[in-house]
């Protein structure tokens, strides 16, 4: 299974700590990428920061690249899950604003002063052809799942104006309430505590998207990696009117007349 691959979350506490040993080897990677670059890091240097023995590396990732992956899937984790936790009465677009706002404000879903580990993270990724291949499978997985989300959301609204429909089961039956993956929600810099076992994903849904909710969740997931991407790009503030959160909300807009569950 690739390293970016969303996983089932830990039910043990082996498996618990298969998942914080992940995610301290995702930090040691981050730290030294930012600060030596990808080429001149070894994959036994982030083993020796993590404490951790090369084979031990080795046994969680195939390649270093890989080993970052986990910061990125944790707040891609975090947009779905926010869309998915929305008030069952929002509208599918107010969901989509919610999670924005949820996981791109700083000081909510990640702290302010975290940010710049953020744009640092997204910066390796866009000048660096085998981690922007790493980030682009994460939102890729993220986007699959927001399209299972906005299906649940969906299929509950129509069940809801309904009173004859089959009964829909309950949400923590379907997705759990592990911590965020996406499409492209911040991620989890190195001096992030996560919310939750990062490396977690959201597992699948029992609900399916139909190919326009998998359009709906392509546009949505891309309004927030354009914004990620383009607020890194700059040297600007995470919070304000150029800030991913409010860059997101503006091109989420794009989705204002979709036609949800018609």
């Amino acid at each position: 299974m690739s390293s970016t691959t969303p996983t089932p979350p830990p039910s043990s506490l082996t498996e618990r700590r298969k998942t914080e040993t992940r995610m301290e080897i995702a930090r040691a990677a981050a730290g030294l990428f930012v600060r030596h670059g990808l080429r001149a890091t070894r994959a036994e240097d982030i083993a020796q920061a993590a404490g951790i023995a090369p084979r031990t590396f080795y046994r969680y990732f195939a390649t270093k690249e890989e080993a970052v992956a986990p910061l990125y899937a944790a707040g891609a984790q975090r947009w779905v899950e926010a869309v998915r936790a929305a008030p069952a009465e929002a509208g599918v677009l107010h969901a989509l604003e919610q999670g924005v706002r949820h996981t791109l404000t700083p000081g909510v879903g990640i702290s302010a002063s975290s940010w710049e580990g953020v744009r640092a993270l997204l910066c390796l990724a866009e000048s660096t052809p085998s981690l922007r291949r790493v980030w682009a499978e994460v939102c890729q997985a993220s986007e699959r799942l927001l399209g299972e989300v906005l299906a649940q959301r969906v299929t509950r609204a129509g069940a809801a104006e309904d009173p004859e429909a089959p009964a829909v089961p309950d949400s923590d039956d379907n997705v759990a309430g592990s911590p965020p993956p996406a499409s492209a929600a911040p991620l989890a810099p190195a001096s992030a505590a996560p919310l939750a076992p990062a490396s977690a994903a959201l597992p699948s849904p029992a609900f399916v998207a139909t190919p326009e909710l998998r359009f709906a969740a392509a546009v949505a997931s891309a309004a927030v990696r354009a914004a990620l991407e383009a607020w890194a790009a700059g040297d600007g503030p995470a919070e304000g009117p150029d800030g991913p959160a409010e860059l997101a909300l503006r091109n989420l807009t794009a989705l204002r007349d979709f036609p949800w569950g018609r």
